[in-house]
């Protein structure tokens, strides 16, 4: 028996892998549409409770530090006040005892709650990209109930395991390498407090303990964002497809391309009817000469007010099918490659001529009008 075959007898190696959602075929990202179903149907989104703990900690710490000073007076005005009435007030009767307590304590904790509050709120929706309210994960799942022995060494040695318990190690080495240099930065002041009076003494220590907080909430927020982008992998690689999931998907959401090929047919087949239609309308047949046409109408009754009217617009095949039929119909073709970009960029079917290009289309429309009428005297002649 060689060391390998002995080294799986003691420990099973399956035990680093990771959990039982990384099924084997499962080797392409999820889509979009994939990652779109999770969070709105199960919702399911990329989470880091670091990000949410470490938000959570720096604000009301931040507060904290500004408003350590007036919570301190008020703690000292609440004292001052029950103790300097001790003998007056009857706490089974007075209720001025419960009133005034509660007016002291939401002084105190309203602050703290409401921007604890924000935090929370604002770090859940910074993660999840915006408001997100489903009650799926609480749905109860009784078979997440029963204990599953087998999985419980993947746990704990699989990435997420290994990753979660080298966090918690960075976070205590952390908290204990910032405690010890603040701690011994100040070493004298803290044994000399028992020379100070306890104003002075509660002043020093609350000035350590609120920077020791400030300094450690930020590196843990240092330390959540790497946490949220582990999170993300791992939510990914839990949420991996097939590649028959793929398939299947493609078909649902982008349909099949033999049907799709019959409808892009479908639709040039309509397109070029109402072309057929629309041109034979059309005074005038703005072009690129060859990549773009532009068919514009201007009747005098329905456009006097507005001015000449886009009736159809094409490039290429398009554009060779409108010139076509403005050929079989007699339209005068007027060849203007500034004018015909322009329309083609600025305007879509059914618009009216900018007032930006009105002189200019007045003068086509005034050539054609001459045009038309020396055909008219030639055939009456």
């Amino acid at each position: 028996m060689n060391n390998e075959e002995l080294l799986k007898l003691i420990i099973d190696l399956q035990w680093f892998s990771d959990a039982d959602e990384d099924a084997p075929g499962k080797t392409e990202q999820p889509t979009e549409h994939k990652l779109r179903r999770l969070r709105e149907e199960e919702g399911q989104v990329v989470k880091s409770q670091e990000v949410t703990g470490a938000i959570g900690l720096l604000l009301p710490a931040l507060l904290l530090f500004f408003l350590a000073p007036s919570m301190l007076r008020t703690c000292v005005e609440m004292l001052r006040f029950f103790l300097l009435r001790i003998n007056e007030f009857d706490p089974t009767q007075d209720t001025i005892i419960v009133g005034n307590f509660f007016i002291f304590f939401i002084r105190l904790a309203l602050p703290l709650l409401v921007v604890g509050v924000i935090a929370a709120i604002f770090s859940n929706m910074v993660q999840l990209g915006g408001w997100l309210f489903t009650t799926k994960p609480l749905t109860p799942n009784f078979t997440k109930v029963v204990p599953k022995f087998g999985q419980y060494f993947k746990k704990i040695f699989s990435a997420e395991g290994l990753f979660n318990l080298g966090k918690s190690i960075a976070k205590i080495v952390i908290i204990g390498f910032i405690a010890y240099l603040f701690i011994s930065s100040d070493f004298e002041k803290l044994l000399n407090l028992q020379k100070a009076d306890p104003y002075s003494a509660l002043t020093i220590v609350a000035s350590i303990a609120i920077r020791m907080l400030l300094v450690v909430s930020v590196l843990w927020v240092i330390l959540s964002i790497a946490d949220y982008f582990f999170q993300r992998w791992r939510f990914r690689e839990r949420h991996k497809m097939t590649r028959y999931e793929m398939k299947e998907e493609m078909k649902m959401y982008e349909a099949d391309p033999m049907i799709q090929s019959r409808i892009r047919s479908r639709f040039r087949e309509m397109l070029k009817q109402n072309i057929a239609t629309e041109v034979k309308k059309a005074n005038v047949i703005i072009t690129n000469p060859t990549h773009l046409a532009i068919a514009l109408q201007y009747d005098q009754e329905r456009h006097m007010e507005y001015g000449p009217m886009v009736v159809a617009i094409g490039e290429d095949e398009i554009s060779a099918r409108i010139r076509s039929i403005a050929e079989e119909n007699d339209i005068p073709l007027v060849e203007n490659k500034p004018l015909a970009w322009a329309l083609y960029r600025e305007t879509k079917v059914g618009d009216f001529i900018p007032e930006a290009y009105i002189s200019t289309v007045a003068l086509i429309f005034a050539k054609v009008m001459r045009l038309n009428e020396e055909k008219r005297r030639r055939k009456s002649a």
